[in-house]
């Protein structure tokens, strides 16, 4: 009888075991998966560490997360500088003075402000109803017509219009001449790559792979005192009150046999006419990398299905409506835990994550 039975090897149940072994308690962590890390999982190639579900840059300014993740691995320097193609034109992500100097020509922050006042869309004071307002009332009509309209709709698969106006406010908008896609303090990526990361968060913790709880949860139950559930809340109530949504992704990944593709980690194409959303060069995210080979990644938006990988919740109205009686249950569900991304339908950086999981895990044991 463990003290613990975490389902989910991802951000939140690794944090979570981690927190309960170093307090003496036993924990056993599964994962239906036949890997650790959820979507953070890296594996070795050439040389090179490829992030198989897509890029993952750790970054906070909390100075609690930063140490706790520095007790399992390194982290380099490596800053997220991306690009976005349109229209032929290479444009600096998020959006700066170097972007609106290729946008505009333009060389001081009052002379893009003048440009960005003149076209932002006036809501008289009323907060914005959709994506599409909010973007336009932020960075006014080309930029929003260039680089996030097209985008927007490749990657979510909607119209703008139909997609909540949180979804953009997560993206920097700078009168500076600085191309740090974060502004944190801490930033890097695992020099050894996030797998070894969470070996070591792991490590005393009793792992079983390949198995699913969801398909015998009162077998599992009996292993524990009490249930960490990280998985979809949704599949653990039946999905009774109708499936939660989310945006998927399809990556294909190929190795070039030239040390140099796109000179980039990251470049963005917002034009619809191209069907991916960004190209992921693997090696740049490990600055000094001189592999003479390199490994590509094509991101390409995904037609949602049950049986695909959940990336990130579409908080839309019907699926907020949705997770807020699932949630009602979970509140009622005695000995589970219910807590990440999936559990809460909620995007979370990974510092937020870890967060939430030292909350959760406080919580339970004042």
């Amino acid at each position: 009888m463990y003290d613990f039975l975490i389902v989910g090897s991802g951000m939140f149940g690794s944090t979570f075991a981690r927190l309960a072994t170093d307090d003496g308690k036993t924990c056993l962590v599964i994962d239906k998966r036949n890997h650790i890390a959820g979507n953070c999982y890296t594996r070795k190639q050439d040389g090179i560490h490829i992030h198989e579900y897509g890029p993952h840059i750790f970054h906070c300014n909390d100075e609690r997360t930063w140490e706790f993740v520095n007790r399992f691995t390194r982290f380099n320097n490596f800053r997220n500088q991306p690009i976005s193609v349109s229209g032929g034109k290479i444009y600096s992500l998020p959006f700066n003075m170097y972007t609106f100097n290729h946008m505009w020509g333009v060389i001081t922050p009052e002379e893009a402000m003048r440009i960005i006042n003149s076209q932002k869309l006036d809501l008289h004071g009323r907060e914005p109803r959709n994506l599409e307002e909010q973007a336009l009332s932020q960075v006014g009509t080309d930029i929003y017509e260039k680089l996030i309209r097209g985008y927007t709709i490749k990657q979510w698969k909607r119209d703008p219009k139909d997609l909540p106006s949180s979804i953009i406010k997560r993206l920097p908008i700078r009168l500076t001449w600085d191309n740090n896609y974060f502004n944190d303090r801490y930033q890097g990526i695992p020099e050894n790559g996030y797998t070894a990361m969470f070996e070591r968060m792991l490590d005393g913790v009793d792992l079983q792979l390949d198995a699913d709880y969801l398909t015998d949860k009162d077998l599992w139950n009996k292993k524990a005192k009490t249930v960490v559930f990280t998985g979809r809340i949704d599949d653990y109530f039946g999905r009774i009150f109708g499936e939660l949504e989310y945006r998927t992704l399809d990556f294909e990944t190929w190795i070039e046999p030239r040390d140099n593709y796109q000179g980039n980690a990251v470049v963005n194409y917002a034009d619809l006419d191209v069907p991916w959303t960004r190209i992921i060069e693997h090696k740049y995210f490990t600055p000094g990398n001189n592999s003479s080979r390199t490994v590509i990644t094509k991101e390409l938006p995904g037609d949602w299905a049950s049986e695909k990988i959940p990336y990130y919740p579409i908080a839309d109205d019907l699926n907020n409506e949705r997770f807020l009686n699932y949630r009602k249950l979970a509140e009622q569900e005695h000995g589970v835990i219910f807590g990440g991304r999936l559990a809460e339908y909620k995007y979370y950086d990974m510092h937020q994550v870890i967060g939430s999981a030292f909350s959760c895990y406080k919580t339970r044991n004042i």
